[in-house]
């Protein structure tokens, strides 16, 4: 069942990606705390995460910050070594923090997980973004077309901020 609205983030064990390093956490304490926007994507460095949607909300970073969002989470079904590759050569880290779930079991919990076994990758994410207030989800969009970045890509949640 996928997480709705009213909903509160689960305390499931992750790997916390950001400036300062790795670290074990929850879920639940990165994104528990103030208004969050976290934003999905099925792999790191592959094509359309790569080109398209991780792109996008770095270059609106500071339009998410005027916006009142205190913090940037992508989250990737990756393990955190990936993860952390990924984030470095985008140069991502001083503006999103990263959630390394290398077995998806958040994007399991969360009920947004896409099953691309069939292409060799395992269960992954889908492509969804959340804007989660101190842990309570309050909206989230996802996409139907497999490489399309419009519903959760950052003009669309910026869009959906100014409307909460």
């Amino acid at each position: 069942m996928t997480i709705q609205p009213g909903q509160t983030i689960p305390a499931i064990p992750i790997k916390h990606v950001t400036a300062s390093g790795i670290a074990d956490a929850t879920a639940a304490e990165v994104l528990g705390k103030g208004r969050v926007v976290m934003f999905t994507v099925p792999g790191a460095f592959t094509p359309t995460c790569h080109k398209n949607h991780l792109p996008g909300y770095l270059a609106a970073a500071e339009k998410f910050r005027a916006a009142g969002v205190d913090k940037i989470v992508c989250a990737a079904a990756n393990d955190h070594h990936v993860v952390k590759a990924w984030a470095e050569s985008t140069q991502a880290l001083d503006r999103i923090e990263f959630i390394a779930d290398g077995l998806a079991a958040l994007a399991r919990e969360l009920g947004l997980e896409r099953d691309l076994t069939d292409g060799g990758l395992g269960i992954r994410f889908g492509r969804h973004a959340l804007i989660i207030e101190d842990g309570v989800v309050k909206f989230l969009a996802s996409e139907n077309v497999p490489g399309e970045v419009t519903a959760s890509g950052a003009p669309a949640i910026l869009d959906a901020l100014a409307t909460l």
